[in-house]
């Protein structure tokens, strides 16, 4: 079975070379004291932490699984799941970017980003359960009263205690308004909770003694809308030690991620607290998803890099067939099918996609950080509009890449991929959901167009348009610049459209939501290749050693330039195709 590495090379390049990060950050109060020094101790951590304690328990987990006992109600983990949770809480991982007020490390955003990513690459399912905490976290220090900040906080943050989102009902998804669940006053302030929840990521298990439930719901005299949503804080265990009536009624059966407890919750007039106003549920519930979605993002950054391991390291070692311009390994009875184009082809998708995904996630994340902490207030607007902007686009277009390039990973390794031996089988079936969670990718391009584009009236959107303007004026001599500044005016030329047709028939604006979404993802990674492939001819002109490194990075700009941003001129035709050929259909002729 392949072993995972942290590509710490790669993500000290984007970290350090191509954002400047430290520098950045050290502009930042709370972050003056951050080092390069004391961020490379924490990856070299990290790493060690993924590749020896959480990979190693990966393929194990899928295979064994959550168990749940009928009897008690309660959720086992797969065996080492417990102690390598714990490691992690130990080690002060779970606390590493919250805030010192209750016990967090203060530490920037994006240095979590970058453990996100390992984490998930080495166990994805291990990894969501302080993943979702974070969430919680989110929510409370945000909306939570002095008193549940201080009683719930710092076990969150340390780990002693887990959170989970409960939102999702058999009867609803996304339309949340639909909603079931009642939160009934009681005397003593508190409400009693009751409903059924599906799909709760770590709603019951092992690894904590207590697991904190924010479960929206709505009051008796409630709209019946998305107006009439509140969000209440369940406990697993109350403050006496007693148990409170929120039990897991089963498991669901998935194809991947097995070693999640992804529980069907049943709160049987549970005690809960309201976090914020009444009714106003669906903000607070905000705070929680934007957070996701970002990790989600992550997730699936860090499952593509897992599965391109594996496919590199197949395609060295599998010998099948000669080489088409002739025999490469001539003392062996076949070549390394990394000779064969198509091959080659695969890999270097997943390669290029993966280091283009890995600037935009940590771009979005070092903006988070800013817009959190700098001193200037139009910064800080500045910096939160790129993120809101961004953030549909890192979840949705980060993880079709990530099953994408798993996929793309299993057909490398052929009929090898397939089989359970080599576990990038496993990485597809994994990656697969998180396109569908935190909001399907089709949900984050109507997220983009209908809300994000629009914010400020459109200032969001026309600050990158800036961003990527300015750039290419004090860089014209850039590699690729010519290609960039095509596909930004492709992408303008989309928004245009979007703003015109969209505010006379919505339906045209959601018809191309999607292929809209994904332009301004290659669009975006473009901007980020052209920089990367600068700063590398930079170190290749100034006498760099590491000459395999640079040189890579320039051919890979070259190679997404030339095989993957044409795809802009399909997407941007999509887009102004509009709705008519979607919407003509009648129900009686999508099965004639």
């Amino acid at each position: 079975m392949p072993s995972y590495r942290a590509p710490l090379r790669d993500m000290r390049f984007v970290f350090e070379e191509l954002l400047d990060a430290y520098t950045l950050l050290q502009t930042l109060p709370e972050h003056r004291e951050f080092s390069a020094d004391l961020g490379g101790a924490i990856l070299e951590e990290a790493a060690k932490l993924a590749e020896n304690v959480l990979a190693p328990l990966n393929g194990p987990g899928d295979k064994q699984g959550c168990q749940y006992d009928p009897q008690t109600r309660s959720v086992r983990t797969p065996d080492g799941f417990k102690a390598a949770y714990q490691q992690f809480a130990e080690g002060g991982w779970t606390a590493l970017a919250c805030t010192p007020e209750f016990g967090g490390q203060g530490l920037p955003h994006v240095l979590n980003m970058l453990v996100e990513e390992m984490t998930c690459s080495a166990n994805l399912s291990l990894g969501m359960y302080p993943g979702l905490t974070h969430g919680a976290i989110n929510a409370l220090t945000s909306h939570g009263t002095p008193e549940q900040q201080a009683t719930y906080l710092p076990r969150l943050i340390s780990g002693e205690w887990t959170g989970t989102m409960c939102l999702t009902e058999p009867q609803c998804g996304t339309d949340l308004g639909l909603i079931r669940t009642r939160a009934v006053p009681q005397a003593d302030g508190s409400y009693a909770i009751t409903g059924t929840k599906i799909w709760i990521t770590g709603g019951e298990h092992d690894l904590v003694d207590n697991i904190v439930h924010l479960v929206l719901a709505k009051l008796p005299d409630a709209p019946d809308s998305v107006k009439g949503i509140s969000l209440f804080l369940v406990p697993k265990v109350l403050a006496d030690g007693s148990r409170n009536p929120a039990f897991c009624g089963g498991l669901e059966h998935k194809m991947g991620i097995k070693g999640s407890a992804t529980c069907v919750m049943n709160f049987e007039g549970a005690k809960g607290w309201l976090i914020g106003e009444p009714n106003k549920g669906l903000s607070c519930m905000f705070t929680m998803m934007n957070s996701a979605r970002l990790m989600v993002g992550m997730q699936g950054l860090g499952v593509a890099e897992s599965a391109y391991q594996i496919a590199l390291g197949f395609a060295r070692e599998r010998l099948q067939s000669r080489s088409i311009a002739g025999p490469k390994a001539a003392d062996k009875p076949a070549d390394p099918i990394m000779v064969h184009p198509d091959v080659r082809r695969m890999l270097l998708r997943q390669k290029v996609m993966i280091e283009g995904c890995r600037a935009l996630a940590y771009f979005a994340g070092l903006q988070q950080d800013i817009a959190h902490g700098a001193e200037d207030a139009e910064t800080r607007t500045r910096a939160d509009d790129l993120v809101q902007l961004l953030t549909p686009v890192v979840k949705a277009f980060l993880t079709d890449e990530g099953f994408t390039c798993a996929n793309e990973g299993l057909q490398v390794l052929g009929g090898s991929g397939f089989t359970e031996d080599w576990g990038i089988e496993q990485l597809v079936r994994d990656s697969r959901i998180t396109r569908i969670y935190e909001g399907t990718n089709g949900i984050q391009a109507l997220d983009l167009v209908g809300r994000k584009l629009s914010l400020g009236g459109g200032r969001a959107v026309r600050a990158f348009f800036a961003l990527v303007e300015g750039w290419l004026k004090n860089n014209a001599a850039a590699p690729h610049a010519a290609a960039v500044t095509q596909a930004l005016k492709q992408l303008q030329q989309a928004t245009l459209w979007l703003a015109s047709e969209g505010s006379k028939d919505p339906e045209q604006a959601a018809a191309a939501a999607t292929p809209y979404l994904r332009l301004f993802g290659l669009t975006s990674l473009a901007w980020l290749w052209s920089q990367q492939a600068q700063l590398a001819q930079r170190q290749l002109d100034a006498g760099s050693s590491e000459t395999h490194f640079y040189a890579a990075k320039i051919k890979s700009a070259d190679f997404f330039m030339a095989r993957i941003l044409p795809e802009a001129d399909a997407l941007l035709s999509e887009i102004k195709a509009g709705k008519a050929t979607l919407m003509a259909f009648t129900d009686e002729e999508f099965a004639a």
